[in-house]
Protein backbone atom coordinates (compact mmCIF):
# COMPACT_ATOMS: atom_id res chain seq x y z
CA UNK A 1 0.00 0.00 0.00
CA UNK A 2 1.76 3.74 -0.53
CA UNK A 3 2.16 5.72 1.80
CA UNK A 4 -0.52 8.90 2.07
CA UNK A 5 1.34 12.17 1.46
CA UNK A 6 0.37 14.19 4.18
CA UNK A 7 -1.05 17.50 3.28
CA UNK A 8 1.43 20.42 2.60
CA UNK A 9 4.27 17.96 1.84
CA UNK A 10 3.35 18.30 -2.11
CA UNK A 11 1.33 21.03 -4.22
CA UNK A 12 -2.12 20.20 -3.84
CA UNK A 13 -3.22 19.35 -7.61
CA UNK A 14 -7.15 18.89 -6.50
CA UNK A 15 -10.03 20.05 -4.63
CA UNK A 16 -10.22 16.52 -3.19
CA UNK A 17 -6.17 16.85 -1.87
CA UNK A 18 -7.27 19.96 0.34
CA UNK A 19 -9.24 17.85 2.35
CA UNK A 20 -7.17 15.73 5.13
CA UNK A 21 -7.14 11.82 3.81
CA UNK A 22 -9.81 9.51 5.43
CA UNK A 23 -9.69 6.00 5.44
CA UNK A 24 -12.35 4.54 3.54
CA UNK A 25 -14.72 2.12 5.66
CA UNK A 26 -16.37 -1.11 3.74
CA UNK A 27 -18.90 -2.04 6.56
CA UNK A 28 -19.11 -2.16 10.07
CA UNK A 29 -19.41 -4.91 13.18
CA UNK A 30 -21.71 -4.02 16.30
CA UNK A 31 -20.60 -5.11 19.67
CA UNK A 32 -24.12 -5.92 20.23
CA UNK A 33 -27.63 -6.52 19.66
CA UNK A 34 -31.04 -4.21 19.78
CA UNK A 35 -34.15 -5.21 21.46
CA UNK A 36 -37.55 -4.32 22.16
CA UNK A 37 -38.61 -2.62 24.96
CA UNK A 38 -40.37 -3.83 27.48
CA UNK A 39 -43.34 -1.36 26.20
CA UNK A 40 -43.06 -2.27 22.60
CA UNK A 41 -43.06 -5.65 23.17
CA UNK A 42 -47.05 -5.39 24.28
CA UNK A 43 -47.51 -4.74 20.62
CA UNK A 44 -47.91 -8.20 18.79
CA UNK A 45 -47.26 -6.26 15.68
CA UNK A 46 -44.28 -4.89 16.75
CA UNK A 47 -43.06 -8.42 17.88
CA UNK A 48 -43.52 -9.97 15.09
CA UNK A 49 -42.21 -7.31 12.75
CA UNK A 50 -39.16 -7.57 14.67
CA UNK A 51 -38.83 -11.35 14.26
CA UNK A 52 -39.34 -10.92 10.50
CA UNK A 53 -36.48 -8.17 9.87
CA UNK A 54 -33.90 -9.67 12.41
CA UNK A 55 -33.91 -13.55 10.32
CA UNK A 56 -33.66 -10.94 7.40
CA UNK A 57 -30.75 -9.84 8.84
CA UNK A 58 -31.59 -5.57 8.43
CA UNK A 59 -29.85 -3.37 10.43
CA UNK A 60 -31.37 -2.35 13.62
CA UNK A 61 -31.62 1.32 12.33
CA UNK A 62 -33.96 0.26 9.29
CA UNK A 63 -35.76 -2.13 12.61
CA UNK A 64 -36.27 0.97 14.37
CA UNK A 65 -37.20 2.91 11.87
CA UNK A 66 -39.68 0.58 10.47
CA UNK A 67 -41.86 -0.33 13.53
CA UNK A 68 -42.11 3.35 14.32
CA UNK A 69 -43.66 4.01 11.49
CA UNK A 70 -45.67 1.02 11.00
CA UNK A 71 -46.25 0.41 14.48
CA UNK A 72 -46.21 4.36 15.65
CA UNK A 73 -43.87 3.19 18.07
CA UNK A 74 -40.96 5.59 19.36
CA UNK A 75 -37.73 4.43 20.80
CA UNK A 76 -39.01 0.84 20.76
CA UNK A 77 -35.33 -0.88 20.72
CA UNK A 78 -33.05 -0.62 23.51
CA UNK A 79 -29.40 -2.11 23.13
CA UNK A 80 -28.26 -4.96 25.09
CA UNK A 81 -25.02 -6.66 25.61
CA UNK A 82 -24.22 -9.82 24.53
CA UNK A 83 -21.07 -12.77 24.49
CA UNK A 84 -21.17 -11.81 20.82
CA UNK A 85 -20.54 -9.18 17.60
CA UNK A 86 -23.11 -8.30 15.11
CA UNK A 87 -22.15 -8.95 11.74
CA UNK A 88 -24.86 -8.39 9.46
CA UNK A 89 -25.24 -8.48 5.68
CA UNK A 90 -26.80 -4.89 6.13
CA UNK A 91 -23.83 -3.34 7.89
CA UNK A 92 -21.80 -3.74 4.57
CA UNK A 93 -21.63 -1.95 1.45
CA UNK A 94 -20.62 -5.78 -0.32
CA UNK A 95 -23.36 -7.66 2.04
CA UNK A 96 -20.84 -10.81 1.02
CA UNK A 97 -18.29 -10.07 3.42
CA UNK A 98 -20.22 -10.24 6.66
CA UNK A 99 -20.95 -14.14 5.01
CA UNK A 100 -17.29 -14.41 4.98
CA UNK A 101 -16.41 -12.75 8.23
CA UNK A 102 -18.76 -15.27 9.75
CA UNK A 103 -17.46 -18.44 7.52
CA UNK A 104 -14.24 -17.97 8.32
CA UNK A 105 -14.52 -16.72 12.30
CA UNK A 106 -18.08 -17.24 13.33
CA UNK A 107 -18.83 -20.42 16.06
CA UNK A 108 -22.04 -22.34 16.50
CA UNK A 109 -22.16 -22.45 20.22
CA UNK A 110 -25.78 -24.26 20.07
CA UNK A 111 -27.51 -20.90 18.70
CA UNK A 112 -26.66 -20.48 15.46
CA UNK A 113 -23.18 -19.31 13.78
CA UNK A 114 -22.27 -15.81 15.74
CA UNK A 115 -19.14 -13.71 15.93
CA UNK A 116 -17.90 -14.48 19.16
CA UNK A 117 -13.62 -13.56 18.31
CA UNK A 118 -11.58 -12.59 15.13
CA UNK A 119 -8.07 -11.52 14.10
CA UNK A 120 -7.52 -7.81 13.14
CA UNK A 121 -4.50 -5.81 12.23
CA UNK A 122 -4.52 -2.33 12.33
CA UNK A 123 -3.42 0.43 9.29
CA UNK A 124 -1.52 3.15 10.97
CA UNK A 125 1.18 2.98 13.87
CA UNK A 126 -0.77 5.47 15.59
CA UNK A 127 -2.73 4.24 17.92
CA UNK A 128 -5.27 7.28 17.75
CA UNK A 129 -5.80 6.81 13.97
CA UNK A 130 -6.33 3.12 14.49
CA UNK A 131 -8.97 4.02 17.54
CA UNK A 132 -10.25 7.48 16.91
CA UNK A 133 -12.71 9.03 19.74
CA UNK A 134 -14.36 11.92 21.16
CA UNK A 135 -16.99 13.09 23.52
CA UNK A 136 -19.87 14.10 21.54
CA UNK A 137 -23.84 14.67 21.23
CA UNK A 138 -25.36 12.93 18.29
CA UNK A 139 -28.60 14.23 16.96
CA UNK A 140 -30.89 13.33 14.36
CA UNK A 141 -28.84 15.05 11.43
CA UNK A 142 -25.31 13.75 12.95
CA UNK A 143 -23.13 15.55 16.23
CA UNK A 144 -24.37 18.62 17.63
CA UNK A 145 -21.33 19.28 20.06
CA UNK A 146 -18.13 17.44 19.98
CA UNK A 147 -14.69 17.50 21.72
CA UNK A 148 -11.00 18.50 20.30
CA UNK A 149 -7.93 19.34 21.97
CA UNK A 150 -5.59 22.28 21.43
CA UNK A 151 -1.93 22.53 21.05
CA UNK A 152 -1.50 23.12 24.99
CA UNK A 153 -3.48 19.23 25.50
CA UNK A 154 -6.92 21.75 26.70
CA UNK A 155 -10.12 19.81 25.24
CA UNK A 156 -12.36 21.98 24.08
CA UNK A 157 -15.89 21.91 23.25
CA UNK A 158 -17.05 22.32 19.37
CA UNK A 159 -19.75 22.88 16.75
CA UNK A 160 -20.22 23.12 13.35
CA UNK A 161 -20.57 26.96 12.50
CA UNK A 162 -24.38 28.27 11.03
CA UNK A 163 -23.88 29.46 7.51
CA UNK A 164 -24.21 32.81 7.03
CA UNK A 165 -27.33 33.62 4.98
CA UNK A 166 -27.32 35.09 1.31
CA UNK A 167 -29.86 38.00 1.30
CA UNK A 168 -30.23 38.28 -2.43
CA UNK A 169 -30.78 34.22 -2.95
CA UNK A 170 -33.11 34.19 0.35
CA UNK A 171 -31.23 31.28 1.23
CA UNK A 172 -28.31 30.04 3.58
CA UNK A 173 -25.10 30.17 1.64
CA UNK A 174 -23.40 27.76 0.02
CA UNK A 175 -20.03 26.82 1.53
CA UNK A 176 -16.91 25.40 -0.13
CA UNK A 177 -15.68 22.44 1.19
CA UNK A 178 -15.53 21.06 4.88
CA UNK A 179 -18.48 22.67 7.15
CA UNK A 180 -16.32 25.54 9.43
CA UNK A 181 -15.87 24.81 13.25
CA UNK A 182 -16.01 27.02 15.81
CA UNK A 183 -15.79 27.01 19.33
CA UNK A 184 -19.18 26.42 21.74
CA UNK A 185 -19.54 29.34 23.79
CA UNK A 186 -22.84 29.68 25.29
CA UNK A 187 -24.66 30.13 29.05
CA UNK A 188 -23.40 26.23 29.79
CA UNK A 189 -19.75 26.72 28.06
CA UNK A 190 -19.10 30.10 27.72
CA UNK A 191 -14.70 29.59 27.60
CA UNK A 192 -15.07 26.83 25.13
CA UNK A 193 -13.90 24.37 27.48
CA UNK A 194 -15.46 20.98 27.82
CA UNK A 195 -16.09 20.30 31.83
CA UNK A 196 -18.37 17.53 31.47
CA UNK A 197 -19.11 18.26 35.39
CA UNK A 198 -21.07 21.92 34.35
CA UNK A 199 -22.07 20.99 30.84
CA UNK A 200 -26.10 19.98 30.77
CA UNK A 201 -25.76 17.38 27.91
CA UNK A 202 -23.29 15.28 29.82
CA UNK A 203 -25.33 15.84 32.80
CA UNK A 204 -28.63 14.77 30.78
CA UNK A 205 -26.51 11.36 29.26
CA UNK A 206 -26.47 13.19 25.69
CA UNK A 207 -22.94 13.62 25.37
CA UNK A 208 -21.07 10.48 25.73
CA UNK A 209 -17.43 8.78 24.85
CA UNK A 210 -17.98 8.28 21.13
CA UNK A 211 -15.39 6.09 19.97
CA UNK A 212 -14.15 3.45 17.27
CA UNK A 213 -12.21 0.72 16.29
CA UNK A 214 -10.99 0.54 12.40
CA UNK A 215 -9.02 -2.07 10.87
CA UNK A 216 -8.65 -4.84 8.47
CA UNK A 217 -9.66 -8.57 8.72
CA UNK A 218 -7.63 -11.20 7.30
CA UNK A 219 -8.52 -13.08 4.36
CA UNK A 220 -10.79 -10.75 3.81
CA UNK A 221 -11.11 -8.94 0.58
CA UNK A 222 -12.00 -5.25 -0.31
CA UNK A 223 -10.59 -1.72 -0.82
CA UNK A 224 -11.21 -0.38 2.96
CA UNK A 225 -11.60 -1.14 6.29
CA UNK A 226 -13.81 -2.46 8.79
CA UNK A 227 -14.80 -0.67 11.81
CA UNK A 228 -16.38 -1.94 15.58
CA UNK A 229 -17.61 1.25 17.89
CA UNK A 230 -17.73 1.33 21.58
CA UNK A 231 -18.91 3.97 24.28
CA UNK A 232 -16.65 2.47 26.79
CA UNK A 233 -14.33 3.58 28.52
CA UNK A 234 -13.31 0.72 29.82
CA UNK A 235 -12.66 -0.44 26.52
CA UNK A 236 -10.99 2.24 25.34
CA UNK A 237 -8.59 2.10 28.45
CA UNK A 238 -7.58 -1.60 27.92
CA UNK A 239 -7.23 -0.86 24.08
CA UNK A 240 -4.82 1.90 24.47
CA UNK A 241 -3.06 -0.66 27.21
CA UNK A 242 -2.72 -3.28 24.89
CA UNK A 243 -1.18 -1.01 21.74
CA UNK A 244 0.98 0.48 24.00
CA UNK A 245 2.38 -2.80 24.97
CA UNK A 246 2.75 -3.80 21.44
CA UNK A 247 4.38 -0.04 20.54
CA UNK A 248 6.70 -0.61 23.20
CA UNK A 249 8.07 -4.31 22.12
CA UNK A 250 7.68 -3.83 18.60
CA UNK A 251 8.46 -0.43 17.87
CA UNK A 252 5.15 -0.31 15.68
CA UNK A 253 1.70 -1.67 16.01
CA UNK A 254 1.34 -2.65 11.95
CA UNK A 255 1.88 -5.98 11.09
CA UNK A 256 1.40 -7.56 14.77
CA UNK A 257 -2.08 -9.52 14.08
CA UNK A 258 -4.55 -8.49 17.34
CA UNK A 259 -6.75 -10.50 18.42
CA UNK A 260 -11.20 -8.89 18.96
CA UNK A 261 -13.47 -11.01 21.65
CA UNK A 262 -15.13 -10.58 24.39
CA UNK A 263 -15.04 -10.99 28.28
CA UNK A 264 -16.57 -10.39 31.23
CA UNK A 265 -15.52 -7.65 34.26
CA UNK A 266 -16.20 -6.30 37.10
CA UNK A 267 -16.85 -2.60 36.65
CA UNK A 268 -18.07 0.05 39.49
CA UNK A 269 -20.63 2.71 38.29
CA UNK A 270 -22.43 5.62 40.15
CA UNK A 271 -26.04 4.85 40.97
CA UNK A 272 -29.10 7.08 40.85
CA UNK A 273 -27.88 7.34 44.35
CA UNK A 274 -24.86 8.43 44.07
CA UNK A 275 -23.06 5.47 45.63
CA UNK A 276 -20.63 3.13 43.95
CA UNK A 277 -21.55 -0.25 42.91
CA UNK A 278 -19.76 -3.16 41.17
CA UNK A 279 -21.68 -5.43 38.50
CA UNK A 280 -20.36 -7.42 35.95
CA UNK A 281 -19.93 -6.37 32.45
CA UNK A 282 -18.89 -7.93 29.07
CA UNK A 283 -16.23 -6.19 27.31
CA UNK A 284 -14.59 -5.66 24.42
CA UNK A 285 -11.14 -7.08 24.66
CA UNK A 286 -8.56 -5.95 22.28
CA UNK A 287 -5.30 -9.23 22.44
CA UNK A 288 -2.35 -10.63 20.85
CA UNK A 289 -0.81 -13.45 20.56
CA UNK A 290 2.56 -12.75 21.23
CA UNK A 291 5.33 -13.52 23.72
CA UNK A 292 6.47 -10.54 25.17
CA UNK A 293 9.01 -11.65 26.92
CA UNK A 294 10.76 -13.24 23.80
CA UNK A 295 10.09 -10.02 22.28
CA UNK A 296 12.15 -7.50 24.99
CA UNK A 297 14.85 -10.39 25.31
CA UNK A 298 17.69 -8.89 23.16
CA UNK A 299 20.42 -11.46 23.92
CA UNK A 300 22.04 -12.32 20.40
CA UNK A 301 22.44 -15.78 21.56
CA UNK A 302 19.09 -16.31 22.16
CA UNK A 303 16.63 -14.82 18.87
CA UNK A 304 13.38 -13.84 20.04
CA UNK A 305 11.09 -15.75 18.86
CA UNK A 306 7.99 -13.40 18.30
CA UNK A 307 10.94 -11.97 15.79
CA UNK A 308 10.91 -15.06 13.62
CA UNK A 309 6.90 -15.26 13.66
CA UNK A 310 6.45 -11.93 12.96
CA UNK A 311 8.58 -12.05 9.54
CA UNK A 312 6.40 -15.19 8.02
CA UNK A 313 2.99 -13.69 9.75
CA UNK A 314 3.84 -10.33 7.77
CA UNK A 315 4.51 -12.44 4.82
CA UNK A 316 1.29 -14.67 5.29
CA UNK A 317 -0.54 -11.88 5.72
CA UNK A 318 0.25 -10.24 2.47
CA UNK A 319 2.34 -7.43 4.04
CA UNK A 320 5.65 -5.91 2.37
CA UNK A 321 6.72 -4.25 5.02
CA UNK A 322 7.96 -6.46 7.22
CA UNK A 323 9.83 -6.01 10.03
CA UNK A 324 13.95 -5.84 9.52
CA UNK A 325 15.63 -8.53 12.19
CA UNK A 326 18.81 -7.88 10.83
CA UNK A 327 21.16 -5.58 8.33
CA UNK A 328 19.78 -5.31 4.48
CA UNK A 329 21.28 -8.40 2.96
CA UNK A 330 21.76 -9.97 6.12
CA UNK A 331 24.86 -10.96 7.90
CA UNK A 332 27.96 -11.61 5.58
CA UNK A 333 28.02 -14.64 3.49
CA UNK A 334 24.18 -15.50 4.23
CA UNK A 335 23.16 -15.64 0.60
CA UNK A 336 26.19 -18.00 -0.22
CA UNK A 337 25.20 -20.09 2.57
CA UNK A 338 21.17 -20.30 1.38
CA UNK A 339 22.52 -21.06 -2.19
CA UNK A 340 24.52 -23.91 -0.98
CA UNK A 341 21.59 -24.82 1.30
CA UNK A 342 18.82 -24.58 -1.39
CA UNK A 343 21.52 -26.81 -3.77
CA UNK A 344 22.06 -29.19 -1.17
CA UNK A 345 18.73 -30.17 -1.64
CA UNK A 346 18.55 -30.50 -5.29
CA UNK A 347 16.24 -27.23 -5.64
CA UNK A 348 16.50 -24.06 -8.05
CA UNK A 349 15.81 -20.28 -6.85
CA UNK A 350 12.96 -19.47 -8.68
CA UNK A 351 13.90 -17.47 -11.28
CA UNK A 352 16.90 -14.79 -11.38
CA UNK A 353 17.61 -13.19 -8.57
CA UNK A 354 17.38 -9.77 -10.23
CA UNK A 355 14.14 -10.25 -12.11
CA UNK A 356 12.09 -9.70 -9.60
CA UNK A 357 12.37 -7.71 -6.26
CA UNK A 358 12.40 -9.01 -3.25
CA UNK A 359 8.86 -7.06 -2.57
CA UNK A 360 7.69 -9.25 -5.48
CA UNK A 361 8.97 -12.41 -4.54
CA UNK A 362 7.85 -11.96 -1.40
CA UNK A 363 4.11 -11.16 -3.10
CA UNK A 364 4.29 -14.26 -5.07
CA UNK A 365 4.99 -16.45 -1.70
CA UNK A 366 1.94 -15.31 -0.07
CA UNK A 367 0.29 -16.36 -3.13
CA UNK A 368 1.66 -19.83 -3.36
CA UNK A 369 1.38 -20.29 0.86
CA UNK A 370 -2.71 -19.12 0.17
CA UNK A 371 -3.22 -21.99 -2.66
CA UNK A 372 -1.33 -24.31 -0.06
CA UNK A 373 -3.27 -23.48 2.69
CA UNK A 374 -0.62 -22.62 5.00
CA UNK A 375 -2.21 -19.02 5.49
CA UNK A 376 -4.55 -20.50 8.26
CA UNK A 377 -4.16 -19.61 11.86
CA UNK A 378 -2.88 -22.87 12.69
CA UNK A 379 -0.83 -24.02 9.53
CA UNK A 380 1.17 -20.72 10.10
CA UNK A 381 2.62 -21.75 13.66
CA UNK A 382 3.91 -24.59 11.98
CA UNK A 383 4.77 -22.67 8.81
CA UNK A 384 7.15 -20.21 10.93
CA UNK A 385 9.13 -23.30 12.67
CA UNK A 386 9.97 -24.78 9.39
CA UNK A 387 11.12 -21.47 7.81
CA UNK A 388 13.04 -20.16 10.71
CA UNK A 389 14.61 -24.20 10.99
CA UNK A 390 15.98 -24.05 7.71
CA UNK A 391 16.56 -20.66 6.87
CA UNK A 392 17.68 -19.34 9.96
CA UNK A 393 16.81 -15.62 11.65
CA UNK A 394 16.14 -12.92 9.18
CA UNK A 395 15.72 -14.93 6.12
CA UNK A 396 12.49 -12.97 4.52
CA UNK A 397 15.32 -10.13 4.42
CA UNK A 398 17.57 -12.16 2.02
CA UNK A 399 17.26 -12.72 -1.76
CA UNK A 400 18.49 -16.08 -2.04
CA UNK A 401 16.50 -17.65 0.72
CA UNK A 402 13.02 -16.14 -0.33
CA UNK A 403 13.68 -17.52 -4.11
CA UNK A 404 14.80 -21.17 -2.25
CA UNK A 405 11.15 -20.93 -0.46
CA UNK A 406 9.35 -19.97 -3.46
CA UNK A 407 10.87 -23.12 -5.00
CA UNK A 408 9.97 -25.72 -1.96
CA UNK A 409 6.71 -24.07 -2.50
CA UNK A 410 5.86 -24.17 -6.27
CA UNK A 411 6.86 -27.97 -6.12
CA UNK A 412 4.66 -28.53 -2.81
CA UNK A 413 1.79 -27.51 -5.76
CA UNK A 414 2.78 -31.05 -7.41
CA UNK A 415 3.84 -32.74 -4.55
CA UNK A 416 2.89 -31.80 -1.25
CA UNK A 417 3.35 -34.55 1.19
CA UNK A 418 6.94 -33.90 0.96
CA UNK A 419 6.42 -30.24 1.99
CA UNK A 420 3.91 -31.60 4.63
CA UNK A 421 6.84 -33.92 6.21
CA UNK A 422 8.87 -31.45 6.04
CA UNK A 423 7.25 -29.04 7.97
CA UNK A 424 6.09 -31.93 10.84
CA UNK A 425 9.62 -33.21 10.85
CA UNK A 426 10.80 -29.12 11.66
CA UNK A 427 8.47 -28.83 14.46
CA UNK A 428 9.02 -31.91 16.34
CA UNK A 429 12.41 -31.03 16.66
CA UNK A 430 11.11 -27.53 17.70
CA UNK A 431 9.61 -29.28 20.53
CA UNK A 432 12.09 -31.63 21.54
CA UNK A 433 14.66 -28.24 22.00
Amino acid sequence: MNAVVPLGAAPVRSIVEERAPRAPVIGRIRPGIKVLTSAARQNEQAVKLYEQLVAAGESFEKIGDEIERRCKLRNALAPRNVPYFTCRRSDFTNPDVADEILRLYGEDRGDGRKLYRFPVVFAFNDWMANIPNEMATWGTTGRKFFSEYGADGTRFCKQYEKPERDVRAQRAQRNFGPRSIMLRQDNAIPDGVCNPQGCPQYQARQCNLSARFIFAVPEIKGLGLIELPTNSIYVLQKAYSAMQTVALARGKLTGTRFWISKREFEITRINEQSEPVRQMQMLTVLDADIDISALLDGAEDHPPAIAVASEAAALLEGATNVYPLTPAGGPAGAASDAHEVVEGLGLQPSGSPTAETLEEKRDRMSDLLSRLGLSVEDRQRDFRVFAHATYGRGWVQRLADVDGMNARLEGALENREKLDREIESAVRAAMRD
